[in-house]
């Protein structure tokens, strides 16, 4: 979408094995800071892409790192440590214990999702 010559870009929402859990906007600096804000459980140790603890696999969607990580990387992982999605993205980690969307209908058929933030 573009107003006076500004693009506006969808901000992209992270899900667990296909369950949303947030959407990423200007309120988080890295994935995993996303993440932890959500209770998702993940593994870090260096926190800048040194040391590979938070490696995680991509089911789908792509990222943009902010400093390259210093890890070997498959081309479905990613280090959530120093990367942002760049598109709406899927990780394979579990949703267990995290603070995740619930979709629920109401008593009069209509649905209604909580916000996600």
């Amino acid at each position: 979408m573009t107003f006076n010559n500004i693009s506006y870009k969808k901000a992209p929402i992270v899900s667990l094995q296909g369950q949303p859990v947030l959407l990423f906007n200007q309120q988080h600096l890295t994935l995993l800071e996303a993440l932890e804000q959500k209770k998702v459980n993940t593994f870090s140790e260096c926190r800048n892409g040194f040391c590979g603890q938070c490696k995680t696999k991509v089911i789908s969607g792509s990222v943009s790192y902010l400093t390259e990580p210093l890890v070997t990387l498959a081309d479905d992982e990613c280090l959530p440590c120093c990367c942002i999605p760049n598109t709406d993205i899927n990780l394979d980690l579990s949703g267990e214990g995290a603070e995740v969307v619930v979709r629920a209908a109401k008593h009069n058929q209509h649905h209604a999702s909580e916000i996600i933030d």
